[in-house]
């Protein structure tokens, strides 16, 4: 849990007017009491009411609300921006939870400075991209999410189709291609598979486990040595 997630987490366990002791919060948090005490320190430093002492309990002071969230002008056009190009270009499931997160960013604005999110002249065109590109796109996201193999139909350059079970490991996206980084079973090694040539997909029923040398992190790091200079000598 992230320190930031774990100080907010103290401040909801606080409230109702009830004494709790840094034992208790550091059982619910999985964390020493010793880090509990830090936490309500710097909490206090920073005005938070809270009112106890080590040994004996901790307790919120009544009307104290947590402030709302704020974000800058570069912030919301961020948010905004990155929300409307996944509306576009992403997955359906992504597409429905980017136009729910402009509503809640709108919600959670001070309602004068909402007018950024209509304000904010950043769109894209989504279409380019097919409904099947969308749910090949949500389903390798989940199965990425999951760890579950994918059993999926995919077509090369020339046309040619094969059937392969993958591990999906993650989403890249190049512009108007979606691309899905694995561990291709077949060829015991990595492969990008992009979306659009993929013409069949399904979940093969089956958990795979991040086993050194087939994780993301590695793709990456065999990325990082071929484009390093001795490597590209040796090429």
């Amino acid at each position: 849990m992230r320190r930031a997630d774990r100080l907010f987490q103290i401040v909801q366990k606080l409230r109702g007017g009830r004494l709790v002791t840094a034992r208790q919060l550091a059982e619910k948090l999985e964390v020493s009491e010793r880090t509990i005490y830090r936490d309500i320190a710097d909490l206090q430093s920073t005005g938070v009411p809270i009112d106890g002492e080590a040994g004996v309990g901790y307790i919120l002071r009544e009307g104290f609300d947590l402030p709302p969230l704020m974000f800058t002008r570069d912030e919301v056009v961020a948010l905004v921006a990155g929300a409307r190009l996944i509306t576009a270009w992403g997955g359906a499931s992504m597409a429905r939870a980017a136009e729910e997160a402009i509503i809640k960013i709108g919600a959670v604005l001070p309602k004068d400075d909402r007018p950024r999110i209509a304000n904010t002249h950043i769109h894209s065109s989504g279409t380019n991209i097919s409904s099947h590109d969308r749910a090949m796109i949500d389903l390798a996201e989940n199965a990425a999410d999951q760890c579950q193999v994918l059993s999926v139909a995919y077509k090369d350059m020339d046309g040619k189709e094969s059937i392969r079970d993958i591990r999906p490991l993650g989403l890249w996206f190049w512009g108007k291609v979606w691309t899905v980084i694995s561990w291709c079973e077949l060829r015991n090694d990595f492969r990008t598979f992009r979306i659009d040539r993929i013409t069949r997909a399904e979940k093969a029923q089956r958990i795979f486990r991040q086993e050194r040398g087939k994780t993301l992190a590695d793709f990456y790091r065999r990325m990082e040595l071929s484009e390093a200079p001795d490597a590209k000598k040796a090429s």
